[in-house]
């Protein structure tokens, strides 16, 4: 087994696994949370990540995968929580866009909100998302092609829309702005 540290640059893992799950959990302390926890299970088993089966990113993306599923079960057991508070000023035209975004995100399947959270969240490229998935390149691009298709279909045509120009990561597309 070939091993090196991948908490080596932890400063660039943490922004990208706190872009993830907040794009995943929405913004604020929760996702601090997760990403608190994430950062701690990685340091607790950083010896048992394997270079030559991927890249760190993926590696810690994928604990915190499962620290998401953690936070969500946690959460369905406790009842009584405080609903978070709006933000402040006039937000309408904001709040019915992010309204309508979560909406029909959650009108999709938990693999393909995944998919968009790892590909606009984590800014992962289609192959980082393969590592972290256990899946093809070509299976990832095919899955958030059709999960972003869903997404349109949903928003009725209003949502982002594919920009047909690509980069280096593949099809570049509109970001949902904003977590949700």
């Amino acid at each position: 087994m070939f091993r090196t540290d991948p908490l080596a640059n932890p400063e660039q893992l943490i922004r990208r696994v706190y872009a993830y799950v907040a794009y995943r959990v929405g913004d604020g302390p929760d996702a601090e949370d997760v990403t608190s926890e994430t950062v701690e299970r990685a340091l607790r088993y950083r010896k048992s990540f394997d270079s030559s089966k991927g890249e760190p990113i993926a590696w810690v993306l994928g604990i915190a995968r499962r620290c998401i599923d953690d936070s969500f079960a946690a959460a369905r057991e406790a009842p009584g929580e405080p609903a978070e508070s709006a933000a402040p000023g006039d937000l309408e035209e904001d709040t019915a866009r992010r309204l309508g975004l979560k909406a029909a995100l959650g009108a999709l399947s938990e693999r393909e909100r995944d998919l968009i959270g790892l590909r606009y969240g984590a800014d992962l490229t289609a192959r980082e998302i393969g590592e972290v998935l256990g899946l093809t390149t070509n299976a990832v691009e095919v899955a958030l092609h059709r999960a972003l298709s869903r997404l349109r279909e949903t928003l009725g045509g209003s949502g982002p829309a594919p920009d047909s120009s690509t980069s280096e990561k593949g099809p570049v597309r509109v970001r949902p702005s904003g977590p949700v």
